[in-house]
């Protein structure tokens, strides 16, 4: 590929920036809030509803497995969306793709709250909302690539770990959201959240879709997605991904591990663990990780600066080291104190200082692995695929762990170690990214580009 050239003595060309800061972070964080707004809302409601209204059967226990069984299908699909999406998103441009994933993702939730009862209809409504299920993951599988794409794609290369933190925050803003809607409507009487409270959150949905939509519908496309789409080349981005792109995928997918892991040992494992092993109120486990929950979504902004300071490799490996040393003390401060102080400290540190690192530089690192013609496709299937392998299994792995432990943590804390290791190897043997050119079209022009900070 040529890059555009000036007449000489004339100024170079700058690359038109249209999108402010502000616009691009908000449309960014919105998304990525609602993505994981309806992914909670999912899975409390596979607790606490789906079991005893949808999912019907005299055995309680297998209603609720068949519940959380959609929730783990959501997990599977979601590398489905984030091929045929992250596709369309480098052929058809990243805002194109953002605001149709993105009505997708959130007509589906809506919808959820309409689900009718197995009393209403028999079978066909735990098939309604297997569906729906299904159509959520699919779009929501492009839905964090694509806003962290977006948002890299418009920044100033000097600030991409800074801007590309919003997507990230968004996550756990959405978590919190969630979280504090359901803490509302449970506190109905249970005749009345069973028959319609539990519905409220996921309706209220809506407002989150039309206030990202408006703000996404006012963004221009990337200026990096408008140069290599000026290219005569025709994009192939599936191709290009699996035939060029392998490595830079591979190393997406071990990176991902770790954070995957220890976000949900503490978003899903630890809370069980806690109410069930140690016989603990079910507000604590809940309470430590709303507050560790409220500290990450600051800390992922100053991580995702501090790559733009020292590098996305030295950031990332900070929270992979630092979640293997304390895989120990962890689940000694929480064992050991067995209170909601040590609880919510193990937690806090563990989600701020753990997660936040690694997850805080992630749209950047990440963005600067591919290639501008297969970029969405490479980034969204190989994040979603990190996604169905180890975030939707490993609370399952974790509780055989301690059952095959004896009811102890120690292969659980061996389990987190293998994972970070796996994570640092991986890093390690990449590089530093920061600063590629990310309108590069070839794989070798990426990497001759490292320390460039051109777009």
């Amino acid at each position: 590929m040529s890059r555009p050239t000036s007449t000489p003595g004339a100024p170079a060309r700058a690359l038109p920036r249209r999108n402010s800061t502000l616009g691009v972070g908000a449309a960014t964080l919105v998304g990525s809030a609602l993505e994981w707004y309806d992914f909670y809302l999912y899975g409390t409601a596979a607790a606490l509803v789906f079991n005893r209204i949808v999912f019907v059967n005299t055995d309680a226990t297998v209603a609720t497995l068949a519940a959380f069984a959609t929730f783990a299908l959501g997990y599977f699909i979601r590398p489905l969306g984030g091929l045929i999406f992250g596709r369309l998103g480098d052929l058809l441009g990243r805002k194109r793709i953002l605001i149709l994933t993105l009505l997708i993702m959130g007509g589906a939730t809506i919808l959820m709250g309409l689900v009718p009862t197995y009393d209403q209809v028999g079978i066909w409504a735990p098939v309604i909302l297997i569906v729906l299920r299904l159509v959520q993951g699919i779009g929501a599988g492009a839905e964090f690539g694509g806003a962290a794409i977006f948002a890299v794609e418009n920044s100033n290369p000097r600030r991409r770990g800074l801007h590309g933190s919003w997507p990230s925050a968004g996550v756990y803003l959405g978590l919190l959201l969630a979280s504090g809607v359901f803490a509302i409507v449970t506190q109905l009487p249970e005749d009345q959240f069973l028959a319609w409270g539990w519905r409220i959150p996921f309706l209220l949905s809506v407002v989150v879709i039309i206030v990202a939509l408006v703000i996404r519908l006012r963004l221009a496309e990337t200026p990096v997605f408008e140069e290599v789409a000026a290219e005569e080349h025709k994009p192939t981005p599936v191709r290009d991904a699996f035939a060029n792109e392998k490595r830079g995928m591979l190393s997406l997918v071990l990176a991902q591990t770790p954070q995957n892991v220890v976000s949900s040992i503490n978003l899903a494992f630890i809370t069980a663990y806690i109410a069930g092993n140690l016989q603990l109120a079910n507000t604590v486990g809940p309470q430590a990780t709303t507050l560790g929950t409220a500290v990450t979504m600051i800390c992922l902004p100053l991580f995702g600066l501090l790559s733009d300071r020292i590098g996305r490799r030295p950031v990332m490996l900070i929270g992979m080291v630092f979640s293997a040393l304390f895989a120990f003390p962890y689940f000694w401060l929480i064992e050991g104190g067995r209170a909601p102080l040590p609880i919510t400290i193990a937690i806090v540190l563990s989600l701020g200082i753990g997660i936040g690192a690694m997850f805080g530089p992630q749209a950047a690192y990440f963005a600067e692995l591919f290639t501008g013609r297969s970029r969405f496709t490479g980034l969204a299937f190989s994040r979603e695929l990190a996604g169905a392998l180890t975030a939707g299994t490993t609370p399952l792995i974790a509780v055989a762990l301690v059952a095959a432990a004896g009811g102890s943590t120690w292969l659980v804390s061996v389990f987190i170690i293998a994972a970070c290791i796996l994570g640092i190897v991986s890093v390690l043997v990449v590089g530093e990214t920061r600063g590629r050119r990310l309108s590069a079209t070839t794989v070798a022009e990426l990497k001759a580009s490292t320390g460039s900070f051109e777009n």
